[in-house]
C-alpha cells in the first residue's frame, strides 16, 4: 500500500525528536556534576543519586525511540514494538523521578509538563506506527 503524503514528514520529525532525546541523555549522563552543582545543585544531586537502572531505562527509551523512528522511515513493522518499548522506558524513568525524589516539591508542578509532553509524543509514535502497520504501510 502507498504511504500517505505526510508519512515521510512525520517520520523525519519523529526521528529528529528522538535524536534530540538521545543527545539529552548523553549530555545528562556525561554532565560534569561539580560544574552543574554551581548553577543547579538540586539537579546535580538528583543525577548523582540516580540508580543505574533508571539511567538504563532512559537509554532504552531514547534508543528504542530512535530505532523505532528509523524503522518507521524504512517502513518496517518493527517500529511499533520499538515505540512501545520506548514508552515503557519513559514511564520507568519518569516514574522514578516523580515517585522516588522530591522533584515536584522542589521544582513545582511545572516540572511535570515536559515529561508529560514526552510521554504523549511517545504514545503518539506507537499509535501512529500501529495504525500504519494495520494499514499495511509497514511490513
Amino acid at each position: 500500500m502507498t504511504a500517505p503524503r505526510s508519512f515521510r514528514a512525520i517520520g523525519i520529525i519523529l526521528l529528529l525528536w528522538n535524536l534530540m532525546g538521545a543527545i539529552a541523555f548523553i549530555l545528562q549522563y556525561s554532565a560534569d556534576l561539580d560544574q552543574l552543582a554551581k548553577t543547579d545543585p538540586y539537579t546535580a544531586r538528583i543525577f548523582a543519586a540516580m540508580p543505574v537502572w533508571v539511567w538504563a531505562a532512559y537509554a532504552i527509551a531514547v534508543g528504542a525511540g530512535s530505532l523505532g523512528a528509523i524503522m518507521l522511515l524504512l517502513r518496517k513493522a518493527a517500529a511499533a514494538p520499538l515505540f512501545l518499548i520506548s514508552i515503557v522506558g519513559v514511564i520507568v524513568q519518569f516514574g522514578y523521578s516523580f515517585i522516588h525524589t522530591d522533584l515536584l516539591a522542589v521544582k513545582g508542578f511545572t516540572a511535570a509538563i515536559f515529561p508529560a509532553v514526552i510521554l504523549v509524543i511517545a504514545i503518539f509514535q506507537w499509535r501512529y506506527a500501529s495504525t500504519q502497520l494495520a494499514k499495511r504501510i509497514l511490513r
